[in-house]
């Protein structure tokens, strides 16, 4: 099933690897075969991951985009998923991290990249309300 993207003007995505922008006016692209295409939106930078779910997003990232794979990332994912696994206890992320795993296990990355996104939202909801005073939900 082809792939289409509407470009804004001057919008970057990464497509195979190759940093492709946009000229001045938009655009639609169709895509007809498998491709690894990441929006500018989507892409995280080195200095962006600073936080546990971002640094599970950011290996997730790189195998998502590398034609080969690394096992150094791989390893850097499993790492960063354990650490977070053990440091949370909401049944829901929880399970997120189940289900992110199996994508990467199974070379669905960017499934995995989607459910990373919700990784970094639970993770950003719970830090924003630390030091509010208001208790989480979920919280065990």
């Amino acid at each position: 099933m082809p792939l289409k993207l509407s470009l804004k003007p001057g919008e970057r995505f990464v497509l195979n690897g190759a940093v492709v922008q946009n000229g001045e006016k938009r655009a639609t692209l169709v895509l007809q075969n498998k491709a690894s295409v990441l929006r500018e939106k989507d892409i995280m930078h080195a200095e962006e991951v600073t936080t546990p779910a971002r640094r599970i997003y950011f290996p997730v990232m790189m195998m998502y985009l590398s034609e080969k794979q690394d096992s150094g990332v791989y390893d850097e994912f499993v790492m960063r998923m354990t650490e977070f696994m053990g440091a949370i206890s909401d049944t829901e992320a929880m399970a997120e991290c189940v289900s992110v795993s199996r994508d990467v296990m199974a070379g669905e990355y960017y499934k995995a990249l989607i459910r990373c996104r919700k990784l970094i939202e639970f993770e950003d909801k719970r830090l924003s309300s630390v030091g509010t005073g208001i208790p989480d939900r979920g919280d065990s």
